[in-house]
């Protein structure tokens, strides 16, 4: 059974991939916050969302991976698809009042698996482009 705050995830994702961004205004706190510490930007506030949102070149395609959530605390693993680069991401969700107060997003690009370490693991994603 889904739980409200993953619900409020899973309807993000839905409206990426559907490029219907309105949608996140009712998910968000108008002051929300969004913290991408790899480029050292916040985004403060819905005007800033909507602006960023409205402005992205392109809207990836969202593939979740995996979803936990505790409380006030979802944490969702994904595959951000921007028609050319992949990243591998990590988003750390902080609710209030069953809206997203925080959230905080990590990227990374895939990369080749080192040949070294084969004999001891599994491959679980498709190799770097």
């Amino acid at each position: 059974m889904t739980g409200r705050n993953e619900a409020v995830i899973e309807r993000l994702i839905a409206c990426i991939n559907a490029r219907d961004v309105r949608v996140m205004d009712e998910l968000f706190h108008d002051d929300a916050v969004m913290d991408w510490p790899q480029s050292g930007e916040i985004v403060r506030g819905a005007q800033n969302r909507r602006a960023i949102y409205a402005a992205f070149p392109q809207l990836p395609t969202i593939t979740p991976r995996r979803m936990l959530a505790a409380d006030d605390l979802v944490v969702a693993e994904a595959r951000l698809d921007y028609g050319g680069p992949v990243y591998d991401t990590v988003f750390i969700f902080e609710f209030r009042d069953d809206k997203i107060a925080r959230e905080t997003a990590y990227w990374s690009e895939p990369f080749e698996a080192p040949a070294w370490r084969a004999a001891w693991v599994e491959e679980t994603a498709p190799k770097a482009p």
